[in-house]
């Protein structure tokens, strides 16, 4: 079994952007865990796959892009969940609330993944799992302090697949539907 999960990558320069902002948690906070995945949205969560069903993973995340235009996504500032987890703040509104569904929608129909029952919160994570939490309020503190605003055009979902190490993009399906957003 592989564990895999569905998401959103930014451009480029967003991409650089908030490895930086991961890189500075890990020299400032002791916090590197985040840097094992590239800056991304989750739209469906880790799931295991086992090696024979493997192939149906393409096909579901090639239907689930053909079905989506692509769209804008606005990053603004810092938020956190509780004091575990700092993140940069995604807008949520309709064509990412559709994009997240779709994609969810196709994952458990095709390829049988459990749909999610936490409600769906975009973000992109800074610091997590190795924060600690004596060093959380400092962490908090920084980043809260930190003046971030971006935008960006969603026009791929990427495949993601974990390497034992850290998780490594598989497949790049680019959003291809010619209704609007």
């Amino acid at each position: 079994m592989q564990l895999y999960f569905v998401a959103l990558l930014p451009d480029e320069s967003i991409q650089h952007e908030v490895t930086a902002f991961k890189q500075e948690a890990r020299e400032r906070f002791d916090a590197g865990h985040a840097l094992k995945s590239p800056p991304h949205i989750t739209l469906v969560p880790p799931f295991q796959c086992a090696p024979d069903r493997q192939t149906e993973l393409l096909p579901a995340l090639n239907e689930a892009a053909a079905g989506l235009a692509p769209f804008p996504v606005q990053l603004r500032h810092f938020d956190r969940f509780g004091q575990r987890v700092i993140f940069v703040h995604t807008e949520i509104d309709q064509p990412l609330l559709t994009c997240q569904r779709v994609a969810a929608d196709v994952f458990h129909q095709r390829v049988g993944v459990q749909p999610d029952t936490r409600p769906f919160h975009p973000h992109m994570t800074v610091a997590f799992k190795d924060l600690k939490r004596s060093l959380f309020s400092e962490a908090w503190r920084y980043f809260s302090a930190q003046v971030y605003e971006r935008r960006f055009m969603a026009e791929a979902l990427t495949l993601l697949r974990h390497s034992g190490q850290r998780w490594e993009i598989v497949a790049v399906a680019p959003l291809s539907s010619n209704r609007p957003a």
